[in-house]
């Protein structure tokens, strides 16, 4: 049964606009799932941006991608993308180049543990969307992923 985010944020007034109510519900459910997913990521070492970096790096193939490509792909932003790598490649999820042309150029590859690491968070990731979504039939997903689209195409 779909919870009331009124009660659940515990909000004693009523939203001003149904569309208030829906923003509200829109970043709620963003948090939640978020939430799980670093819950399910968090024995294997990372964050569900670490996974995503991992995911971009792995469909770049051997070309790899800098930096400012991956910011730019990634689902949730995140201020210094730099400081990000750093710690993926402390981790040796992540290999990095500097171009020998252009010293400012670092190009960002994952590295077979980055990739082995895919292989074993992927399945509990899917765990969790089977979880948050078994209740939804095909056509009320393909118009949800339609909404968001448009709220999105709108900001």
């Amino acid at each position: 049964m779909a919870s009331n985010l009124q009660d659940e944020i515990q909000q004693t007034k009523p939203f001003p606009r149904k569309t208030a109510e829906a923003m509200l519900s829109i970043l709620r459910t963003a948090t939640v799932l978020e939430h799980a997913q670093n819950e399910v990521l968090r024995p294997h070492g990372i964050t569900h941006t670490q996974y995503n970096v991992l995911r971009i790096l792995q469909g770049a193939g051997k070309d790899g991608l800098c930096g400012r490509d991956i910011a730019a792909r990634l689902i949730s932003k995140v201020p210094d993308v730099s400081r990000l790598l750093d710690r993926m490649d402390e981790m040796k999820l992540v290999s990095r180049e500097r171009d020998v042309a252009d010293r400012r150029h670092v190009t960002a590859r994952i590295s077979a543990k980055g990739r082995r690491l895919l292989l074993q968070a992927t399945p509990d990731l899917e765990t969790v969307e089977r979880v948050c979504c078994k209740e939804l039939r095909p056509s009320a997903v393909a118009s949800l992923v339609k909404t968001l689209a448009v709220i999105r195409d709108s900001t």
